[in-house]
C-alpha cells in the first residue's frame, strides 16, 4: 500500500538585520551583525563578507534563544554614526 505524504507549507518571516562593515589594513573586510553575540566574520571582498555573515548568521539562529531574540525585533530604524575620540599618548 503506497504512503500518501502530505507536505505543509511553513510560514516564513523576512528580516533585515544590521551588519557592520569594516575594512582593515590587510584589506580584508570584517562583518558584524551587532544583535547577535559573537556573530562577526571577514571576506575578501565586501561580496564575500557578506554572503559569510549570512552563513554565521544561520549557525547563530540554531540557537532557539537567538531565535526568540529575533523574532522580537522589530526596529523602526537603523542607523551607524561614528565619533572621534582624542587620546593622550
Amino acid at each position: 500500500m503506497a504512503r500518501k505524504v502530505v507536505k505543509t507549507k511553513m510560514k516564513r518571516e523576512t528580516y533585515n538585520l544590521p551588519v557592520v562593515l569594516e575594512k582593515y589594513e590587510d584589506g580584508f573586510y570584517v562583518a558584524e551583525c551587532p544583535l547577535f553575540e559573537g556573530c562577526y566574520t571577514q571576506g575578501k571582498t565586501i561580496d564575500e563578507a557578506l554572503r559569510n555573515i549570512e552563513e554565521v548568521i544561520d549557525l547563530v539562529l540554531e540557537e532557539k534563544d537567538n531565535r526568540a531574540l529575533l523574532k522580537n525585533y522589530r526596529p523602526e530604524s537603523v542607523g551607524l554614526h561614528t565619533v572621534s575620540i582624542s587620546l593622550t599618548a
